[in-house]
């Protein structure tokens, strides 16, 4: 007669776990011995699912591994916090079988589980909190410098639909290319909607520069700002990107390690006699969250 997943001791025991994570919820699936012992849905809660893997594995040693993704990295700290060893992966850096065309959230954490057990996975670095709370300022200040630019855009094209700017006129888009051509407009419409994405453009540009102000505060108190600056061509704010995502890159154990975690290796694609070199490798889903 099978025993009771209750009544089975776990003490002593290496339990290897992946979990699969959604929004509202996460799917998980330890194996112990090489066999599936336990599968379960639980809400997305990162306290809730530390205690149940502690209640239901008592005595073990427990390996834990989840992708990386929108979740960040709390799951994986109150884990930790709790005695249980886990690693974040990178999506892309996870095995994928010729002919497993099938992809469910426990099919998902059952792989991540058994590659865990195999020892075939290799997790990102994990930033502390206060280098989480660093990148924010710096990515976020990226963002806002797209959504500006696309509004900037939307403006031109205006402009261009209803005959106020040439397409070949290669004019920079510019506050005051908007004060000019503004008053030309042949409708309440189009003076509408210019000036909708133009009070983005305005807004966006004042935000920017609060982040740009927190920014120069923040370089004030690294340590590596200097070291970053003194790059030929490595102004401020790309100093702030480097110093936030890199830190002082003692995680590196040589140049090659550097390189391929920026991406700054050539793609290669050989087959027999014949080798073929691309453009470089960038696996900015690694950098963006490593």
């Amino acid at each position: 007669m099978k025993k009771d997943f209750k009544d089975i001791s776990y003490v002593g025991k290496e339990v290897f776990i992946g979990i699969d994570v959604h929004k509202k919820s996460y799917t998980v699936v330890a194996r112990v011995e090489g066999e599936v012992v336990k599968k379960w849905t639980t809400a997305a809660s990162p306290q809730a699912l530390a205690q149940q893997i502690l209640k239901y594995f008592t005595g073990a040693t427990i390996y834990t591994a989840y992708e990386a993704g929108f979740s960040g990295f709390v799951l994986h700290r109150e884990l930790v916090k709790n005695g249980i060893q886990n690693q974040v992966m990178n999506a892309a850096s996870i095995e994928i079988a010729v002919n497993d065309r099938v992809k469910t959230d426990k099919r998902d954490a059952l792989k991540l589980s058994a590659l865990l057990e195999a020892k075939r996975l290799k997790g990102i670095r994990i930033p502390s909190e206060e280098q989480e709370s660093h990148r924010l300022l710096s990515r976020t200040r990226k963002q806002l410098v797209e959504d500006r630019t696309s509004a900037m855009n939307k403006i031109r094209m205006k402009f261009h639909q209803f005959g106020l700017i040439d397409a070949e006129e290669n004019r920079e888009m510019s506050h005051t290319l908007v004060k000019e051509l503004l008053p030309k407009a042949a409708s309440k419409e189009l003076t509408i909607v210019i000036n909708a994405y133009w009070s983005v453009w305005k807004n966006l540009d004042e935000e920017i520069k609060k982040i740009e102000n927190e920014l120069k505060h923040q370089a004030k108190e690294d340590t590596n700002e200097k070291i970053y600056q003194s790059a030929p061509g490595v102004g401020p704010q790309t100093a702030r990107i480097l110093s936030n995502e890199l830190g002082n890159m003692s995680q590196f154990k040589n140049e090659l390690q550097m390189f391929s975690y920026t991406g700054l290796t050539p793609s290669e694609y050989s087959s027999g006699e014949k080798i073929g070199t691309g453009s470089v490798t960038w696996d900015s889903y690694n950098l963006c969250l490593a």
